[in-house]
This record gives C-alpha cells, sequence and structure tokens, in this order.
C-alpha cells in the first residue's frame, strides 16, 4: 500500500551501513553487539505496532521474536547471536520511510521483516535498496512492488532488496472472482474500495476475473478510510440489487461498512481480501457478518504439519497477542534472513564478509527450505513460489475455513 516521497541516502551513509564489525557494544538498546568473540546480527521488524491494525502488526513481531529465538537456541549460523528491534509504522507510509532510514543508519541491522501495508512498503523501498539492506514482507500483496508498475502488461523488477512471503493480489482477487462467481454463485456485485493502494488494487484484480466469468458489476464506490459514516454508500448498495459487496481494503473499515449496509437493508454479504481476515472484522461487523467471506494468502496453520513445532513454541512462548493472519509467513521471513545470513557467513571461511548487506541480499535471491507455511523460495521478481489461498466464511461468529487452492488461470 503506498506512497512515493522517498528519503535520499547519502553515499557516506550508505557506505557506513553496509560494514559490520564485531568491534564490542554498541549500546544497551539491543541494536547489536560483540557477545564473547562472536557476531551480534539485528533483524529489524517494521510493523503497525499501535492503532487499527496492532492487532496484525504485534502477531507480526511476536512471530519474528520467536523465529531468532530459536535460531539463537539451535545456533543456526556459527559464532552469530541474532536480535531483534521492532518499529511502529502505525501504517503510516511516512512513518516506515522513517523507519527505513533508522534501520540503514544501524550498521548491525542486516535484514527487514515487513511491513503490512503496500503503500509503507512502497515508501520504504528505496531507502532501503540504496542501501543494499534486504528487505522480506510477510503480508504485502500488490504486484507492483516486485513486478513494476506495468506489471500487467511488462513486468520489471524495480528493486533487488525486496522480496516477500505472502502471494499478491495478481491471484488473490481472482481466487475470490472464481469462488464467488462460481461456487457462492453470486453474479452481481458492487465494488468498494479505500483508494489505498492494496485495496484499490485487489479491488480492481477481483473485478478483471469477475466480468471475465460473465459476473455484472452493479457499482462501485470509493470511501475515505477515516469516515465513520458510510451511510451514503450503504443506500447505493441497497439500491443497486447487488448479491454480494467485494471490499478493498482493511478490516477497520470493512466491519463498520459491512454493518450500516446490512442496518440500510442490504442482507447480502461482504466479500474481502487477507487484510479483512481478522477477529476483530466480525466484532466491528456484528451479529450480521455471519456468511461473510474473505480470501487468505496459504492454508491454515493448523492444518499444516509444517507449522505444528511454530504453533506449540509460540504458545509456549507466552506472547499475549496472537500471532494473527501473518505469524506463519513473518517467522518464514525471519527465517530465510536467517539463512541468508548463513549463506554469507560460510562462504566468508566462517565470518560476517565487510559488505555483509550486499550478500546477505544477492543470498536472499537462492534461499529454499521447508517453513512454517510450506515450501520458502522466490522466484525471479523476488516473490513467494507458494501460491496457496484460502477461502474463509464467518460462522457462529468466527472465521471457518472453506476452501484451500490456487489461482486457475492467465
Amino acid at each position: 500500500m503506498r506512497q512515493r516521497s522517498l528519503i535520499a541516502i547519502t553515499a557516506a551513509l550508505a557506505a557506513g551501513a553496509l560494514t559490520l564489525t564485531a568491534c564490542g557494544s554498541r549500546d544497551s538498546g539491543g541494536k547489536g553487539s560483540d557477545s564473547g568473540g562472536g557476531t551480534t546480527v539485528t533483524i529489524g521488524v517494521d510493523a503497525p505496532l499501535t492503532g487499527d491494525l496492532s492487532a496484525i502488526g504485534l502477531g507480526i513481531k511476536n512471530s519474528v521474536d520467536l523465529a531468532v529465538k530459536q535460531a539463537n537456541k539451535q545456533k543456526v549460523v556459527d559464532g552469530v547471536t541474532f536480535k531483534m528491534e521492532a518499529l511502529d509504522d502505525q501504517a503510516q507510509p511516512s512513518a516506515g520511510q522513517q523507519n527505513a532510514s533508522k534501520f540503514v543508519s544501524e550498521k548491525e541491522v542486516l535484514g527487514v521483516v515487513g511491513p503490512l501495508n503496500s503503500s509503507v512498503a512502497e515508501s520504504m523501498q528505496k531507502v532501503f535498496d540504496d542501501a543494499k539492506l534486504v528487505e522480506v514482507s510477510p503480508a504485502n500483496t500488490n504486484p507492483s512492488l516486485t513486478q513494476g508498475q506495468n506489471w500487467q502488461t511488462s513486468k520489471a523488477r524495480t528493486y533487488k532488496s525486496y522480496f516477500r512471503t505472502a502471494t499478491t493480489d495478481a491471484i488473490q482477487g481472482p481466487f475470490a472472482a472464481q469462488y464467488v462467481y462460481g461456487k457462492a454463485k453470486l453474479k452481481k456485485a458492487f465494488v468498494i474500495d479505500d483508494k489505498k493502494t492494496y485495496g484499490a488494487g485487489l479491488a480492481a484484480t477481483f473485478t478483471d476475473e469477475f466480468k471475465k466469468l460473465g459476473g455484472k458489476i452493479a457499482g462501485t464506490e470509493h470511501i475515505n478510510p477515516d469516515a465513520k459514516d458510510y451511510s451514503a454508500v450503504a443506500t447505493k448498495v441497497k439500491n443497486s440489487g447487488a448479491d454480494v459487496v467485494y471490499y478493498g481494503g482493511e478490516y477497520p473499515q470493512a466491519g463498520p461498512l459491512a454493518k450500516q449496509f446490512k442496518a440500510a437493508g442490504a442482507k447480502i454479504p461482504l466479500v474481502g481480501g487477507d487484510a479483512v481476515y481478522d477477529p476483530t472484522y466480525i466484532k466491528l461487523a456484528g451479529s450480521g457478518s455471519n456468511g461473510d467471506l474473505t480470501t487468505s494468502v496459504g492454508a491454515p496453520l493448523d492444518t499444516l504439519p509444517s507449522a505444528k513445532a511454530f504453533l506449540d513454541n509460540y504458545k509456549a512462548g507466552g506472547y499475549s497477542e496472537a500471532y494473527g493472519a501473518y505469524g506463519g509467513y513473518a517467522y518464514d521471513s525471519a527465517w530465510s534472513i536467517i539463512q541468508a545470513v548463513k549463506k554469507a557467513v560460510e562462504d566468508n571461511s566462517g565470518k560476517l564478509p565487510s559488505d555483509a548487506r550486499a550478500k546477505i541480499t544477492a543470498a536472499m535471491q537462492n534461499v529454499s527450505f521447508d517453513g512454517v507455511t510450506g515450501k520458502v523460495s522466490f522466484d525471479e521478481f523476488g516473490d513467494t513460489t507458494n501460491k496457496q489461498l484460502t477461502v474463509y466464511a464467518v460462522k457462529n461468529g468466527a472465521w471457518t475455513t472453506v476452501t484451500s487452492g490456487t489461482y486457475n488461470g492467465g
């Protein structure tokens, strides 16, 4: 989700940030140090840790924390102790950009997990790329982040340091359309988005596929994410004759929106994407949310044998917040950085090279392992090779799994 004003990183800052030495403690703030002759590597986390989306952001942070602890416990990289530093972007591009610059300035930060929002990612990408600091998002789904603004006609990778473990809206939107039209037998959709990068992009890919399948678009509307009163939109939905609302956006707005158009008399389901798949949506939408649908990346973790250890360790870790929709992907994002660090160390006679960031970014392209969410590897654009998605429905006040699969089409 996105914004284009990018901070320029000076050559001196970038050069200084690329060198990592183990020559003594920096400070007591957990940003990296010499540890008994070993080296401390910090993995940064950028996510909304406060505000409306903090339930998701804290799950991302906790999952990275667990990955770091497991890597240290297992001594995955000889001579290296991992630490985590988490910064709050409040789901705001400007804050994310500032956080990116802070991470770049800290020489012990050799990789960053995040952000949640595609618009925030857009404000961070060039900052990280200029410093050759690898960034792995567990949640960004807008296709342009990896494949360029003209991804639909001419794919082109813009930033070599950017990767993601979540699949994209080029797949998620059409996947939802195929389910809504083909399985749910809903043929007339009213499409709404929040005008942000993620929401507008997701709504567009849904709409294109829905129309190709023969579905009718009963109307379209854009909402202000800061608004609370959606009565005008609710009336339009009711008068449109639509049998489903597709919403491109996040749960803080999706819940009240659904509640209001149903109260206005449109007793039809809302269908959203992965940013709607959170228990908070159900609380906000109220009792009328039964039957509402979302798609989300991957398969439910409790159905994956590969996720059992993660689930057990997360519970044992005593985290006060749930791992959320992206916990498994955040863990795998952190683990991919850890594996890239391992490769850079092994290729340099057992110690970090002087150009550690560049070497770790290069190593990331060939990272491949069996992760929490399944096989973790990246294609030529930095996108995950795992294209699985799941449809969920609200049933008796909770999200329940409907079906998992992949998008069938071009």
